[in-house]
């Protein structure tokens, strides 16, 4: 009865039983309680005893249905132990305790009826009623009295500790001030309340504060801390014209942000959303311990019976401890822990399943594509025309036109072309006019000369010839996998720039980690075999699929599903959709700013690979921390029955032990985040003025 009493958190969500355990009845007495006492009490009562009080009842309305259900229960259990002490006295009062206890076993009987009359089969609870009907028949009474205090005392720590570490995982990125101060359309800034707040308004934001909103920043510099958000280390350099997200901290400088989206809307909040969503999701943890329990509990009961001959006290206290039945308990509340550590590593996770499915992970399959490469390419070449090199023209010449030509431009091969400029130190000319056709090519005009910059299709519709040569070498490009990108000089093309796709700097040490686990990796891509193996060949991964439509990846995950292996699927884009839900995991590195629409069970929030491998390592410790609480769970029953047999243990003994084990397990499951929190970063001011992340101790 203790560990079933005490397990399943679940069982107060629904209907019957949330009103068998907190009765409507229990509510409106306790409203017109409180109201009688406000007036009765109320002239007697100082401002502040009044105020402190309101602020009391404010803390109690605030605490979750189960734990004020849980307090009910908690103050019946409580007057019954005071009955049961004061009839050490007067031993008739002891009576009076049995229609408390009747009331208090109410739920188990209601399970037990559930188990053997709807769902015919015989179940821990089972055990449970047994367990109480033998004590109050048996006239174990004060006993009962003591254990069930005990038993509701440690559950509404649970449930305290539960509902706590599932409230910091929701709040987590929740966060909002009631005030923020605003720039006016005359650049006043004024200071307005939070949910005044309008899209469009400009806010101004300090070094120390957090960023409210998810907007743009319009004017300044800021030094911004995101590991809240995505798990980065180091802060981010953020200017005009990038995005900032709410729930993360300017640490030096100061900038105006114009909102974009705030309140519900934010990224930040999406992500507490489905972190809600996560953290109610318990059954299949739940469901490992109810399955042990179940299987356990005809051996359990036919072991009792064989110690009848030592007893009614001897056989109920086998009752007490059934084997792995606090698993029910012991699992969600792991779950939760390690749901809050992957989030302050930037790994949303919005299936509880994710966390014992990768740990079986065996195969990990890689979109190459903005997974394994970087969206931005690299300058690999630059190619000069025959006439070109005739007439002097250089490499850092046709750089630095295309430069002129690309700059302002937001696409990644522009940013390519721009860094490569940046690295060689070339200074290249304004231009005064510009003209861009959607995805051939730009038209620039320079003080010198006309520049076109684009694909040789872009040539062709401008009239400029390419030459044979060039032809070849576009060719043997496309044959590797790269990109070529035309540069032309008035109506004659001047070269071409080389772009390969650019490595994460990440992946090497992912891939060789990957492998000392035992894993096998693949590599799915689009691409033509050469480039697909030659990055496979520069990772070490071991096995690649080339020339792969979208529609066909999932197929290709199916196919080593088929084999027996148990296979993680990392991708980043909307064509790896399918694949992603075919996965025994799947997970995302498309971004914070894609939670809400992603199909991915696990988001890598910064949208690297850098948090991969200690989500890897994360479910190891998760699995470690199951395995000792199994232990926690199962250990004491064998004590239990070894007592009852050497040494003659009691019912009492059984339920003193049974409690103990259930401070053990939550402590024990509890403990890493314990951890976390004691090493949290924390904000400090420098002698400068400045903020700056330190750990605190």
């Amino acid at each position: 009865m203790i560990n079933s009493f005490s397990a399943n958190t679940t069982i107060f969500r629904k209907k019957p039983l949330i009103d068998a355990f907190y009765p409507p009845s229990v509510n409106k007495t306790s409203t017109r309680w409180q109201q009688l006492k406000q007036k009765v009490l109320a002239p007697f009562q100082s401002e502040t005893r009044r105020e402190q009080r309101q602020a009391l009842v404010s803390r109690n309305e605030n605490l979750s249905p189960l734990e004020k259900r849980m307090n009910h229960f908690l103050n019946i259990a409580t007057v019954n132990l005071g009955i049961a002490g004061a009839s050490l006295f007067f031993p008739p009062l002891i009576l009076a305790t049995v229609p408390l206890l009747a009331y208090l076993m109410t739920p188990i009987l209601q399970l037990t009826y559930k188990g053997l009359v709807k769902q015919r089969r015989f179940t821990s609870y089972t055990l449970d009623a047994l367990l109480l009907g033998g004590m109050l028949l048996g006239g174990f009474w004060y006993t009962a009295t003591i254990g069930l205090w005990v038993l509701m005392f440690s559950r509404k720590l649970l449930v305290k500790s539960e509902n706590n570490a599932k409230q910091n995982l929701v709040n987590l990125f929740g966060e909002q001030p009631r005030t923020v101060w605003v720039q006016t359309e005359d650049g006043v800034e004024v200071e307005i309340p939070f949910n005044q707040l309008q899209i469009g308004d400009v806010l101004v934001i300090s070094a120390g504060q957090m960023i409210p909103v998810d907007g743009v920043i319009t004017a300044g510099m800021a030094s911004i801390d995101q590991h809240k958000l995505t798990g980065e280390a180091q802060p981010a350099e953020k200017g005009i014209g990038e995005a900032v997200l709410a729930a993360t901290v300017v640490l030096a400088g100061r900038v105006h942000i114009r909102a974009e989206r705030a309140g519900a809307d934010t990224v930040a909040m999406q992500i507490g959303q489905i972190l809600e969503k996560t953290a109610d999701f318990k059954n299949s943890l739940q469901s490992r311990g109810e399955a042990i329990a179940d299987k356990m509990a005809l051996p359990t009961l036919g072991v009792s019976l064989l110690l009848l001959p030592l007893g009614l006290n001897s056989t109920l206290a086998v009752l007490t401890n059934t084997f792995g039945l606090k698993m029910r308990l012991f699992g969600p509340a792991s779950m939760l822990t390690y749901l809050n550590l992957a989030s302050h590593h930037g790994a949303l996770i919005k299936d509880g399943r994710s966390l014992e499915l990768l740990q079986g992970v065996d195969t990990v399959v890689f979109d190459k594509t903005g997974t394994l490469t970087l969206e931005q390419p690299t300058v690999d070449k630059i190619h000069l025309c025959d006439a070109s090199a005739a007439s002097g023209i250089s490499d850092d010449d046709i750089l630095r036109y295309a430069a002129a030509a690309e700059a302002g431009q937001p696409h990644p091969i522009a940013k390519a072309i721009l860094t490569a400029a940046r690295q060689r130190q070339l200074q290249w000319p304004q231009l005064e006019d510009a003209k861009y056709e959607v995805g051939y090519g730009i038209q620039v005009r320079l003080t010198d000369c006309l520049v076109r910059v684009g694909s040789s299709r872009f040539m062709d519709i401008e009239g400029i010839a390419i030459p044979a040569a060039m032809q070849a070498i576009q060719d043997a490009c496309h044959a590797q996998g790269h990109s070529l990108v035309m540069v032309a000089l008035d109506d004659t093309l001047a070269g071409a720039i080389e772009l390969q796709a650019t490595i994460r700097p990440e992946a090497q040490a992912l891939i060789v980690d990957l492998q000392r686990r035992g894993m096998t990796t693949y590599i799915i891509s689009g691409d033509q075999e050469a480039p697909t193996q030659r990055l496979a060949q520069a990772l070490g991964i071991d096995h690649y699929f080339a020339n792969t439509l979208p529609e066909n990846k999932a197929n290709l995950v199916e196919q080593l599903q088929q084999q027996g292996r148990s296979v993680c699927f990392v991708g980043d884009g909307i064509n790896d959709a399918i694949a992603l839900k075919k996965a025994n995991v799947s997970i995302s590195l498309r971004g914070a700013t894609t939670v809400a629409t992603d199909t991915a069970q696990i988001v890598l929030i910064d949208g690297t690979l850098n948090h991969l491998n200690y989500l890897f390592d994360l479910v190891q410790d998760f699995e470690a921390t199951m395995k000792t609480n199994l232990l926690i769970s199962t250990i004491p029953s064998a004590i239990c029955l070894g007592g009852i047999l050497f040494f003659h243990w009691g019912v009492f003994a059984g339920i003193l032990l049974t409690q103990a084990t259930l401070f053990t397990g939550i402590g024990n499951s509890m403990l890493p985040l314990w951890k976390q929190k004691s090493r949290q970063d924390v904000l400090i001011e420098t002698k400068d003025g400045t903020k700056e992340i330190a750990k605190h101790e």
